[in-house]
Parts: structure tokens; C-alpha cells; sequence
């Protein structure tokens, strides 16, 4: 859509167009959810969802750090 709309001697290097992108892309789908009529969620559901540990057997890195980082025990 952009570059059709752009003039035709505008180039769009694909390393400052993915910045471009990145930087609005917030923005874009924004609008583009109001457009769908897509509600997202409410920001603390979301958050409670997002934050929790995905996989139980699966540890997190504070938790394998702070295991590896135990003195150990000699038998």
C-alpha cells in the first residue's frame, strides 16, 4: 500500500523500511483493530495471561540460574 501510493522514483531500502514499520506498527494495528471492530482483551487479563509460566516442566532462567549457582554437596 505504501509504496503504491508513494511517487515511483522513492526507494524503500528494506533495513529503514522494517524500521519504519516497527517503529508504527503499534499504531497500525490499532487502527486496524478499530477498522475490524476487534476489542482486545483488558490490559490486566492480558497481563495475567502473558506473565504466566507456559510450560510447568519447563524451567525459567532465574530458576535454572539460581539451581546451577548452589554450592554443591559432596558425598
Amino acid at each position: 500500500l505504501v509504496t503504491e501510493q508513494a511517487d515511483d522514483e522513492i526507494v524503500f531500502p528494506p533495513e529503514r523500511w522494517a524500521a519504519t514499520f516497527r517503529s508504527h506498527a503499534q499504531l497500525i494495528l490499532h487502527e486496524l483493530g478499530e477498522y475490524l471492530g476487534y476489542s482486545p482483551p483488558p490490559l490486566l487479563d492480558r497481563l495475567i495471561d502473558d506473565a504466566q509460566k507456559i510450560h510447568q516442566q519447563r524451567p525459567v532462567l532465574q530458576e535454572t540460574l539460581a539451581t546451577a549457582t548452589q554450592p554443591r554437596c559432596e558425598s
